[in-house]
């Protein structure tokens, strides 16, 4: 078990990824920003990165999986660019959380 951070202003989207991660076993602990909240024995972040900065992601010492609007070609870019651990849009971090959060936790 992985405690995870979910960062997300969409609450419908937040309540998705505690959910889900959830129920695979991992504890999550939900906040609008990385500002408010603390990252201290935090395994795992899952951001939206309309929300958060990529630059402000990484560097913090543990795996960062971003997600983004399929649109939305300058965040994934960003995020890219930054070093943001995996970059995938909504719809597919949507779909396949639990396996992209142990992709990263592996490492």
């Amino acid at each position: 078990m992985a405690r995870v951070l979910s960062i997300a202003s969409d609450l419908m989207l937040g309540s998705k990824v505690q959910e889900t991660l959830g129920a695979a076993g991992h504890e999550v602990v939900s906040s609008p920003s990385l500002e408010e909240t603390g990252w201290d024995g935090v395994d795992l972040i899952v951001a939206d990165l309309d929300v958060e900065n990529p630059e402000a992601l990484v560097g913090l010492g543990m795996p960062v999986l971003g997600y983004y609007s399929h649109v939305d070609v300058e965040t994934k870019e960003a995020a890219e660019a930054a070093g943001v651990d995996l970059v995938v849009p909504r719809s597919r971090m949507a779909r396949e959380l639990p396996a992209l959060a142990e992709r990263l936790l592996d490492v």
